[in-house]
């Protein structure tokens, strides 16, 4: 699991006007973060952000403390962005995931602080190559014991996190909860149908075995019966020991492994060396955890097709 790097790549996009990504249609002017005539939320990274604009359709303005290509767990938030916070309806976030976040939730006086983590449940995932999940232990504080936050890339946890968010928002804008009911109804089906895509789709494979270069799919691999060999664990840009790879291309011909993942906005390097000694395959497994122009997708749903599509091929489905 990768949290300290969650997102690896371009540097800080300098913040502008209040320092908020406009996500949201209704407003280009980041200066109208908070404060409009809409439900303002503040999403504290992508997969946040894109529920809060499923389920708020026309009624909410939607900001993302996270800019697309920045490191979420590294965010640091400015006394600017504090105060929009502060002036805003809602905060969605998922906390132990970025500090600086939850204190600013925290400290803030805002009424409806809605933590994605509480509406579905969190399980402990490790780097499953040789067992090397103790080397977690390290960040247990700063990780809430180990707890893998990527609950997203499981449709079925995600939907878990969008019916209490469509609650949430019900609750804190009464006027205009039957919509919100009406539009979380329809996210939640349409992650079933994801849900239904994946388990059809991965359902005969030659192998259940794919190799990743940090753990960030434990929630995917379960949910479809599948194992992630990840290579670095935390850190994705890491260079693994010779013992370590000699340990994957064991791995990787005793279980029909063909493909190293790595991700959009993580350097291919380590992927691609240990493809080639391994001699397997490179491709990319999105985590999702920001939408770039690099990303293979506009969205949630069409960048989760895309790591089906992936899937299918490096597992050798029939």
């Amino acid at each position: 699991m990768n949290v300290r790097r969650l997102i690896s790549g371009t540097a800080i996009a300098a913040a502008t006007a209040l320092g908020l990504g406009t996500l949201s249609a209704c407003s280009t002017d980041s200066a109208a973060a908070a404060n409009t005539d809409k439900f303002d939320v503040v999403a504290s990274f992508y997969p946040m952000a894109f529920l809060a604009e499923q389920i708020g359709g026309d009624h909410v303005h939607v900001t993302s403390l996270t800019q697309p290509g920045q490191e979420p767990h590294d965010l640091e938030i400015s006394a600017k962005q504090t105060a929009a916070l502060q002036e805003s309806d809602a905060v969605l976030y998922l906390k132990n995931l970025q500090p600086s976040v939850d204190d600013a939730v925290a400290q803030s006086e805002i009424k409806t602080k809605i933590d994605a983590a509480s509406l579905t449940t969190l399980e402990k995932h490790g780097n499953e190559v040789g067992g090397h999940a103790a080397e977690h232990d390290d960040h247990e504080n700063e990780e809430l014991a180990g707890l893998d936050p990527h609950i997203w890339l499981d449709p079925v946890r995600y939907a878990e996190v969008a019916a209490g968010v469509g609650k949430a928002f019900e609750k804190a804008d009464p006027d205009h909860a039957a919509d919100y009911k009406t539009n979380t109804a329809a996210l939640v089906k349409k992650l079933g149908e994801l849900n239904t895509k994946f388990e059809t789709g991965l359902a005969n494979s030659k192998t259940k075995v794919f190799v990743t270069t940090h753990a960030a799919f434990g929630y995917l691999a379960e949910r479809y019966g599948l194992t992630e060999e990840a290579i670095n664990g935390l850190d994705p840009e890491s260079e693994p020991s010779a013992a370590r790879v000699k340990e994957l291309e064991k791995m990787a011909k005793a279980d029909g492994v063909t493909t190293v993942f790595y991700e959009t906005l993580v350097s291919d390097k380590t992927a691609k060396t240990i493809a080639s000694d391994a001699n397997l395959r490179t491709d990319v497994l999105d985590p999702i955890e920001g939408i770039t122009e690099k990303s293979r997708g506009k969205d949630y749903f069409s960048v989760q097709e895309a790591n089906l599509k992936a899937l299918q091929t490096a597992l050798g489905t029939k």
